[in-house]
This record gives C-alpha cells, sequence and structure tokens, in this order.
C-alpha cells in the first residue's frame, strides 16, 4: 500500500471514529435497579445525565439505597459499554488495521 491511500484511508477513519463519538455524545441509556426504585440516565461517554430515584427507597437505610442507586448505575455502565462497543465497531468495520 502506498503512502498516499494509507493516509487517505487514515483521514477515513478518523472521520467515522468523530461520527461515532458525536453520536456517543447524543446517544442515552438508562440503567434500572430494583424495578425502577433507581433509573440512572448517562450518555454514551459515561457523563452522567439523570437519577431518578422514587419514594419507594425513602424508607430504607442510607446503605441499602446507595446499594440501589450503585446497581442501577453499574447496569447503565453495562448497557454504555455494549454501546459502546457496537457504534465503534461500526465505524471501524472493515477498515484495515495497522500490523
Amino acid at each position: 500500500m502506498d503512502m498516499e491511500s494509507f493516509m487517505e484511508q487514515a483521514r477515513v477513519l478518523q472521520d467515522r471514529v468523530s461520527a461515532a463519538q458525536d453520536l456517543l455524545d447524543k446517544t442515552t441509556v438508562r440503567g434500572i435497579a430494583d424495578a425502577g426504585a433507581c433509573i440512572v440516565t448517562m450518555t454514551g461517554k459515561y457523563d452522567l445525565v439523570d437519577i431518578k430515584v422514587s419514594d419507594a427507597l425513602a424508607g430504607r437505610d442510607a446503605a441499602a439505597i446507595s446499594e440501589t442507586v450503585l446497581a442501577a448505575f453499574r447496569d447503565a455502565k453495562a448497557k454504555a459499554d455494549a454501546t459502546i462497543d457496537k457504534i465503534m465497531g461500526d465505524a471501524t468495520a472493515g477498515m484495515p488495521m495497522p500490523e
């Protein structure tokens, strides 16, 4: 592969990755815990957008509330991870990677 062709492929890859990053910034996922008692919303770049806690958690102790919020966060992060893998995988699909 000549240098000009290589540089063009690099530019195309950079454009695709940049577009994918923009899409991840606009994409949101929701993590849910305890049958909806806590819902965490984050972007595909792990930026926390919202946390909703239902009144059902009000009577619980602080440790139980913390665990529920943490479980919702972990669920949202797992969904964000899967979204990132898909979007970035689509962006780089078919592009030859240097050896």
